[in-house]
């Protein structure tokens, strides 16, 4: 697991129920929480007040929820019930037997602003061995911190300038993700066709959509 220093450590359980008691959420929701979710433990609190980091001027400080499953299937809506809940920005860190997988949303200020934040993208890795996963505490504010986390989980589903705006990189990101699904549909589409006239346009639209995927990628921060 993970090992962040002493100063953060909170090791605080979560009653699952603070997450869907008094609230409208689905019976199937309900069922993920009480019957796949074991424990949430509040592990570690990264803040200007447990480390030696300047504050973020967006970021307050990241919470890291430890989250035991009972199975590898965990609808992510479940994390975004929680990161509602939570006035904070969350790096979820879910452990299943002996594997662990990191997820991190993106969040951003709402419109209006008054310090509250809606998550527009999740990020996650695959599932690692415990002994294996590593995730570092990069960056001299809170800030950069969350925005490191992000990076080392994103990976290369993340496209980002070296000295892009996280949030520009963000939307690109999500702009890509959802053409790569348009054109798996399309591809489907043309194979399908057998009127040469609709075939050809479905192709061109192929075409025109990977052009633009390719547009987007060459942004992508080298290595």
């Amino acid at each position: 697991m993970i090992s962040f220093p002493e100063s953060t450590i909170v090791t605080k359980r979560i009653p699952k129920q603070k997450f869907y008691d008094n609230i409208s959420i689905t019976p199937a929701m309900k069922r993920v929480f009480t019957e796949n979710i074991q424990q949430i433990i509040w592990n570690n609190k990264i803040a200007a007040s447990t480390l030696n980091l300047a504050p973020g001027k967006t970021v307050t400080e990241i919470e890291v929820f430890k989250v035991e499953l009972n199975s590898k299937d965990l609808n992510q809506n479940v994390l975004l019930q929680i990161d509602r809940e939570i006035p904070y920005h969350i790096l979820f860190i879910l452990c299943f037997e002996n594997e662990v997988q990191a997820w991190i949303g993106y969040k951003k200020e709402a419109l209006g602003g008054n310090n509250e934040f809606k998550v527009s993208a999740y990020y996650h890795t695959d599932w690692i061995d415990e002994k294996d996963f590593n995730l570092e505490i990069n960056g001299l504010d809170i800030d950069k911190v969350y925005e490191n986390f992000i990076v080392q989980i994103a990976g290369t589903n993340l496209y980002k300038e070296a000295d892009e705006d996280l949030q520009d990189a963000v939307e690109r990101s999500e702009t890509i993700k959802a053409l790569e699904k348009s054109l798996e549909t399309i591809e489907k589409k043309a194979r399908l066709e057998v009127q040469p006239r609709r075939k050809f346009e479905l192709v061109q639209q192929v075409n025109s959509i990977k052009k633009h995927i390719e547009e987007l990628k060459k942004f992508k921060e080298q290595d």
